[in-house]
């Protein structure tokens, strides 16, 4: 019978041992260790290199595939009380799944009613949005419609005020706090002060201003009237005084200067022009 074995260095003379030394000999090498288990656990385990590893074993061939066959039939038994072990739990669990349509219908219903439930208030809230949405377009149409009737009651007001100033005796001395505004103003020989077209001029600028984009509201047109009789009166007195003021020659140099000041602000520029070339005639 074949066996693994570490065979001895040392050559013995011939004839210097017999049959019976040659079994002590046997006896007396090295018992062949356990075949470890972990050995069989390794992930790039293969029979035939596990094989070539045994080689150094003291150990019989048949005695080697006797330990490996014991642990072949104990690995299948621990495989069948394995199986044993968990048969019971996976019967339980095959019963346990015998009436497992009733409740996932049950489940589905479920899910069913609740997605429509959902699908309800969705539709709920789409329509607050939509509500929201119209009331806050509301709240803006309400706000620029009370903006634009701020701005046609300031209109109102300012035309007032042109209407007014426009009005005013031509002439009237009473106009010391306009006098104040303008200390390099003669009023002595010229009629309306520089102060007040000045003013005139400023509260016309400022009824324009206010309704600028409005020019085509109803309100704005039927008081358009009002604000053109302002515009020619108050072109009519810068003429007036421009008149003398040239007359004056180099006295009404000054006042010259002024009032065409005031017919550019007023963006008159060409009446100014207008009234000079007449002059030269």
């Amino acid at each position: 019978m074949s066996q693994f074995y570490i065979s001895d260095t040392r050559s013995p003379s011939p004839g210097s041992r017999s049959a019976s030394d040659s079994d002590e000999d046997l006896t007396t090498l090295p018992f062949a260790q356990p075949l470890q288990r972990s050995d069989f656990l390794a992930p790039d385990f293969t029979p035939s290199t596990y094989l070539s590893t045994l080689s150094n074993r003291h150990q019989t061939l048949e005695d080697l595939r006797s330990e490996l066959r014991s642990r072949s039939q104990l690995l299948s038994r621990e495989l069948l009380d394995l199986v044993n072990a968990n048969y019971a739990d996976f019967l339980t669990l095959g019963n346990s799944l015998r009436g497992g349509d009733e409740k996932v219908e049950g489940v589905r219903v479920g899910l069913l009613g609740f997605r429509k439930e959902v699908a309800g208030l969705e539709q709920l809230v789409r329509g607050r949005e939509e509500e929201v949405d119209a009331l806050v377009r509301q709240r803006r149409e309400t706000r620029k419609k009370i903006e634009v009737g701020r701005r046609l009651v300031e209109f109102e007001e300012r035309v007032k005020a042109c209407e007014e100033g426009v009005a005013v005796g031509e002439g009237d001395g009473s106009e010391s706090s306009e006098s104040e505004e303008d200390d390099d103003d003669d009023e002595d020989g010229f009629g309306t002060s520089v102060a007040r077209l000045r003013s005139n001029v400023v509260q016309y600028r400022l009824a324009k201003e206010v309704v600028k984009g409005l020019e085509e509201h109803p309100f704005v047109l039927a008081q358009a009237h009002r604000l053109s009789k302002v515009r020619s009166t108050i072109l009519l007195d810068l003429s007036t005084a421009l008149q003398q003021a040239k007359k004056a020659g180099d006295a009404g140099s000054g006042r010259v200067m002024q009032l065409m000041k005031i017919y550019a602000d007023m963006e008159e520029s060409g009446e100014a022009i207008k009234v000079l070339k007449t002059l030269k005639k």
